[in-house]
């Protein structure tokens, strides 16, 4: 039953974060409304979950959810993010940053419209109408059998998020693609949520692969955030012929370009961390 439990508990989340996500007075709102629909799914997706033909329609929906939300969130963080960077320019170059970012703004006014009206609909109602009676549920199966010792959750839930991180990253090759290592990331959330719904039941080592994958997750998240930074700046760029925008555009550049260099050297060593635990999650009797 952990699996209807971390239901009730995320959806319990959802709903604490849905009135500040409609006003925006924080983003943490809807940073953390997002982030607890990506819980839910790794809830729904995983095996043992036992929620049977309820199952494979809340994935759609909670993705079409997270489609309407994450735009939003999206042009918070390179928001947040450029001006910070800007933080310690002059009156007129912090300026000249935001007439570079007009357009963004634009672009999450516009945004923060189809989110709202997305959160409006009765297809939204109906989500949370499902949820509600995917938590009161009683499981369709008894879950996976124990085997060697370690609960059903570990065996089933971990296992298959781990080998499909683990071979993503044996196929990359020396200097993979930013969309490869962005791939990755997604892949290490999956695997982290995944072992954040086993929980007590895991003890010590699902422990250690939390806080590694996290570690991985999070260098990988600087270096997309940086690559996505670099080439939202060229994009607003374009057009402009303002000295002053210019200026600041190619001061931004270059330090998000030096950032995401400095990332791209670090995700391996942090992916050995990860790796270092495959003797626990990544053996053929799980599967």
């Amino acid at each position: 039953m952990h699996v209807r439990v971390r239901l009730d508990s995320q959806l319990r989340a959802l709903l604490a974060h849905e009135a500040g996500t409609k006003s925006g007075v924080d983003p943490e709102d809807l940073h953390q409304m997002r982030v607890t629909i990506r819980r839910l799914r790794a809830a729904v997706n995983a095996d043992g979950a036992g929620l049977g033909d309820a199952a494979s329609p809340l994935q759609l929906e909670l993705k079409w959810l997270g489609n309407a939300l994450g735009p939003v969130r999206d042009l918070d963080v390179q928001l947040d993010r450029l001006r910070t960077e800007a933080a310690g320019f002059d009156d007129n170059e912090r300026a000249a940053v935001e007439r570079l970012l007009s357009g963004l703004m634009d672009e999450r006014r516009a945004a923060r419209r189809r989110m709202l009206a997305a959160m409006r609909t009765k297809r939204y109602g109906e989500l949370l109408t499902s949820l509600a009676a995917a938590t009161a549920s009683k499981p369709t199966s008894a879950g996976p059998p124990v085997a060697d010792g370690k609960t059903p959750a570990v065996i089933s839930v971990i296992y298959k998020p781990y080998r499909k991180l683990f071979k993503a990253v044996e196929a990359l090759g020396e200097d993979p693609p930013d969309g490869q290592l962005h791939a990755l990331r997604i892949k290490g959330k999956r695997l982290r949520y995944a072992a954040e719904l086993v929980g007590a039941a895991g003890k010590e080592p699902v422990k250690q692969l939390i806080k590694a994958t996290k570690a991985f997750q999070e260098v990988l998240g600087e270096h997309q955030d940086a690559a996505v930074a670099e080439e939202t700046i060229r994009r607003l760029l374009e057009g402009h012929d303002d000295a002053e925008v210019i200026f600041v555009a190619g001061r931004l550049v270059e330090r998000e370009h030096a950032r995401r260099l400095a990332y791209r050297a670090q995700w391996r060593d942090k992916w050995d961390a990860v790796a270092a635990l495959a003797p626990e999650f990544n053996h053929k009797s799980a599967a």
